[in-house]
């Protein structure tokens, strides 16, 4: 598809009926959609609750990296209210763009914690990322680049991810730690596993019983249980008060180290981003696409092209504002089960974060304990892919399975990703189906060659 459409079959209107419309309503279409003002407001309020607890995570995860937590919240605040405004406005579709789970799990897991980057460089390498995602969206060769990746290894990054956010969910409620006999066991049961095992069972019957915004509620469920416990015990759940608003810190605003991240040995960690950005992103719009009919004339989803090109520019503008790449949220699932069909449940879902900029104190009450839940059921989301993987072909199965189990092993989604696509050349050369290899995949297994090698 090289040509973008906001038309879909079908929904053609009297231009007398159209003329009467509120602005509003001319603007983004709705009526042309079948939906209506208040439908799309209230998409845009079920999505935001769907995914509001962003606004905590992405803070608490990228402050272990270095990122004081007030200045990450400034910056999830500000890319998430930025690239949504950007994809109603411009693209005219109902999806959230905020910094993405799995991307600030790389971002401090992988090339801060394990690699040893400074904060600073590490948004250099988002940053780069995000420039070479703008590239591929403007010239539109999302094509070749998706036949090159077998679907098998794309569904098996995103379940491991899914797996590797879950267990850093369990390691930071203590559920999970350290042992020199097993490596890893069981944590001391206590006032915090208490806590947590609480918060997560509470927060998984939410999200059974499908009631908006079941992981805030159960990040605030938490919260308040673990107020009287870090009273009595301290420890990690101690809650202090601090205050309710403040204003915006904008401490990590350009901090980012563009050029120190251009290096030969920071190449692979620009590509694992720039690839789980860009298939996320696509797996995304198609999904949604799927279940709520976007799509254009041809079938495709609705202006992909430029829905593409926010999320590459809001990966781009993420680093210089101070946190990890942001990226399209399959949670605007929310929205449009609700009926949500245009761009301005984007816009109302931009406008509903705007005012956390000012509550930074609030937020900074949450223990870490208390978004452990969260993470872990973020995972279990991640994992729903893992269905789509043929587990019969095991020359497709193995470097899938490789990638999925290595990422929490070895406590890198990098790593995990470059065995995957490495076992994946290596057995399609040695089983003389070396003819069903593409370019990009030769070029990333050579990409992946030079990270273990400098590991």
């Amino acid at each position: 598809m090289t040509t973008e459409t906001s038309s879909l079959p079908g929904e053609a209107t009297s231009a007398a009926s159209a003329s009467d419309a509120p602005w509003l309503d001319r603007f983004f279409g709705v009526s042309r959609r079948g939906s209506s003002l208040r439908t799309e407001i209230l998409a845009g309020i079920a999505t935001f609750l769907a995914s509001m607890y962003i606004i905590v995570v992405n803070p608490a995860i990228l402050s272990e990296a270095g990122i004081p937590f007030s200045a990450a919240l400034s910056a999830t605040v500000l890319i998430s209210f930025m690239s949504s405004l950007a994809m109603g406005l411009y693209a005219r579709n109902p999806i959230l763009v905020a910094p993405g789970m799995g991307m600030n799990a790389l971002f401090t897991y992988t090339l801060v914690l394990g690699a040893g980057l400074s904060w600073e460089v590490a948004l250099g390498c988002v940053f780069w990322s995000g420039v070479l995602f703008a590239l591929l969206a403007v010239f539109n060769v999302r094509k070749a680049i998706i036949e090159a990746i077998p679907a098998s290894l794309r569904y098996a990054i995103t379940c491991g991810i899914g797996l590797f956010i879950t267990f850093i969910g369990l390691k930071n409620a203590g559920f999970i730690v350290g042992s020199d006999a097993t490596l890893v066991t069981l944590g001391s049961f206590g006032p915090g596993l208490l806590t947590f095992f609480i918060g997560l069972m509470a927060t998984a019957v939410m999200v059974i019983l499908r009631m908006n915004g079941a992981l805030i509620l159960g990040i605030a469920l938490t919260t308040l249980l673990a107020t009287p416990m870090g009273r009595l015990w301290g420890g990690e759940m101690v809650v202090e008060w601090s205050g309710l608003a403040a204003w915006p810190d904008f401490g990590a605003v350009m901090q980012v180290d563009i050029w120190g991240a251009l290096k030969v040995a920071y190449l692979p960690f620009i590509f694992v981003m720039l690839f789980t950005n860009f298939f996320d992103a696509l797996s995304c719009f198609m999904a949604l696409s799927e279940s709520a009919d976007l799509k254009d004339k041809d079938g495709n989803p609705r202006n992909l092209k430029r829905s593409m090109t926010v999320d590459a520019f809001a990966s781009m503008i993420a680093a210089p504002l101070g946190t990890s790449a942001a990226q399209t949220f399959i949670e605007s699932g929310a929205g449009v089960a609700q009926g949500g069909r245009t761009g301005l449940v984007a816009v109302t879902i931009a406008m509903l974060f705007l005012p956390f900029l000012f509550l930074s104190p609030l937020l900074s009450l949450v223990p870490g304990i208390a978004t452990a839940p969260a993470l872990v059921l973020v995972g279990l989301f991640m994992l729903s892919p893992i269905g789509r993987i043929d587990w019969s072909r095991y020359e497709e199965a193995f470097p899938a399975f490789l990638a999925i189990i290595l990422m929490p092993l070895t406590y890198s989604i990098t790593l995990g990703i470059a065995f995957g696509f490495l076992s994946y050349v290596l057995i399609k050369l040695t089983t003389g189906k070396a003819g069903e290899i593409r370019p990009a995949m030769w070029v990333s297994a050579a990409l992946c060659v030079v990270l273990l090698a400098t590991t």
